[in-house]
């Protein structure tokens, strides 16, 4: 990428070819640099206090322990050590920020157990709120309940343990490279620039 390139356009709808390229080439470099960032916004977590018995970094770290361990696929134990990263941006609807985040790198599975996991961790506590519990099960008709149903059970409400003997982050981040590789495949080349230029 030449890196003395500069757009001269103020608008998309004047842009050339050229100016797309340069804007993909840009795109592609940077997204190379993704696991190191979502790194730094998994780091943001590791609050000095929290109500919790242990922080949402150590929680993010024993979840996908937890995974690892149970012996999950690569894709489910990145998923339990990134589900609840949108918190640092999107407290009220984090499982969908970090489902959209992991989209493009994971099967649709593990992107609708992210996505819709706040909803099933709500069956742990919201009835000590006047909530409904099993809100939940407006979603039992879907292929992936069971799914996401184990992976809050095994993986997210019960990795609030102090004495738990999780792995470093360190451990993970291999894996996280793995998961979000440079370039999804499975994506049409017009979604990708589409989703690269919008």
């Amino acid at each position: 990428m030449d890196k003395r390139y500069k757009g001269t356009w103020t608008a998309m709808e004047n842009a050339s070819r050229a100016d797309f390229e340069a804007v993909l080439d840009f795109e592609k470099e940077y997204n190379a640099g993704l696991v190191d960032r979502l790194v730094e916004q998994l780091k943001l977590l590791d609050e000095e206090w929290t109500p919790y018995p242990i922080n949402r970094y150590q929680h993010s770290l024993q979840s996908a322990t937890r995974a690892y361990n149970d012996g999950a696929d690569e894709e489910t134990v990145v998923a339990a050590l990134l589900h609840d990263v949108g918190d640092v941006v999107a407290p009220y609807n984090h499982g969908e920020v970090a489902a959209a985040i992991l989209k493009p790198y994971v099967s649709e599975k593990t992107y609708w157990v992210v996505k819709h996991h706040c909803v099933f961790q709500g069956y742990y506590y919201n009835h000590h709120y006047g909530g409904d519990r099993n809100a939940r099960e407006k979603y039992r008709d879907s292929p992936y309940f069971e799914d996401c149903r184990y992976f809050c059970h095994n993986y997210d409400q019960n990795a609030f343990d102090p004495d738990y003997a999780s792995k470093p982050l360190e451990f993970f981040i291999p894996m996280m490279r793995r998961v979000f590789r440079q370039d999804p495949g499975h994506l049409e080349l017009a979604e990708r620039a589409d989703d690269r230029v919008a």
